[in-house]
């Protein structure tokens, strides 16, 4: 059994339990993805082109390595209060890194400006961070709520949302309050 030890691991551990194998739905508007890797990130990853059969040849490896940089770094995931970290990144897995930004600084009273800085962290560190996980639970299901394909993939995306919304509240209630201001 692996110990998993950094909140980073948690929370890809916890974003590969919502995000399966290989899948080519024809409504979904990313096309070809595996462990939520499309083939347009894929390519942002590598540096170059990739197929459907990369896609499908992606392993949870590579998968785990792209979600760090592309995704939590991005972010300043590890920088968020605990809980708050796991809402945002995996926020930013399902729907990418701006709008991930964007509904954190919507949610915390600041300019949303799809980049997460200073100013952005300093009001997480000083927000309630249950409130602020549950806050971004109800933007984020209203953004997908207001999507096209919701009929189609809603009941997924719902169970998912409120899936994460609980793992960061446990691991928000969990953390004592002086890791949550660091």
């Amino acid at each position: 059994m692996t110990v998993l030890t950094s909140r980073f691991e948690l929370a890809a551990a916890f974003v590969l339990q919502h995000e399966g194998g290989f899948v080519q739905h024809s409504r979904d508007p990313g096309g070809a993805t595996k462990f939520g890797i499309t083939r347009e990130t894929l390519f942002r990853a590598r540096g170059r082109p990739a197929s459907v059969d990369d896609v499908r040849r992606l392993t949870e490896r590579e998968a785990v390595s792209i979600y760090r940089r592309l995704y939590w770094n991005l972010v300043r995931a590890e920088e968020l209060p605990p809980g708050v970290d796991l809402a945002v990144f995996d926020l930013a897995v399902n729907s990418g890194v701006v709008r991930a930004a964007g509904m954190l600084q919507t949610v915390l009273g600041v300019e949303a400006d799809g980049i997460v800085g200073p100013v952005t962290l300093e009001a997480a560190r000083e927000a309630d961070p249950a409130s602020t996980i549950r806050r971004l639970t109800r933007v984020r299901l209203g953004f997908l709520s207001r999507l096209a394909t919701w009929r189609v993939f809603g009941r997924g995306w719902r169970r998912r949302v409120l899936a994460v919304e609980q793992g960061a509240l446990r691991l928000a209630s969990s953390s004592p309050p002086s890791s949550r201001n660091v």
